[in-house]
């Protein structure tokens, strides 16, 4: 077992962890934030999407002995200071971009990532970029929305379904 150190949604914390040890499991059991989800293990669901370093990373593919070090956001940490939600968060409940809600912690991680790069994103831009998230529930459309409301355009002109 080794101590592995990193900064999560701000603060330093410390664990120890195998070295093959996946960043989601340390985040999950070392640390007790769950709400980074486990869904395939094999990196083609998305649901395990968190932030190492700025950049979105499905972190069932990480160990974290690799990460040690970093600046990681969780889901956890994407709600204001206050408490409240944040833009990302705030636009999926305003559009419905969820039903059943075990994609969307990496659905939020990855449009957040997404806008970061892109804060105006297309349409087409926005389901491109989530290709790699998968949702069973709601279609995408209503994620799409959210996405583009999050970024301050009109989502009521996207066309439908």
């Amino acid at each position: 077992m080794t101590k592995v150190t990193m900064t999560v949604n701000g603060k330093s914390v410390s664990a120890e962890a195998e070295g093959r040890t996946l960043l989601v499991n340390y985040l999950r059991e070392g640390l007790g934030l769950t709400g980074t989800h486990v869904g395939c293990d094999t990196s083609q669901c998305g649901a395990c999407v968190v932030h190492v370093d700025g950049k979105a990373v499905k972190s069932c593919t990480v160990f974290a002995v690799d990460v040690a070090g970093s600046d990681v956001r969780t889901i956890e940490g994407m709600a204001n200071a206050d408490g409240s939600l944040g833009v990302v968060q705030q636009a999926f409940q305003d559009h419905h971009g969820l039903q059943c809600g075990f994609c969307t912690p990496g659905m939020v991680m990855s449009s957040a990532a997404l806008l970061a790069e892109n804060p105006r994103p297309t349409e087409a831009e926005i389901r491109h970029y989530l290709e790699g998230n998968i949702c069973r529930c709601t279609g995408y459309h209503n994620i799409v929305k959210a996405v583009l409301a999050a970024s301050g355009q009109d989502a009521g002109a996207m066309a439908a379904e």
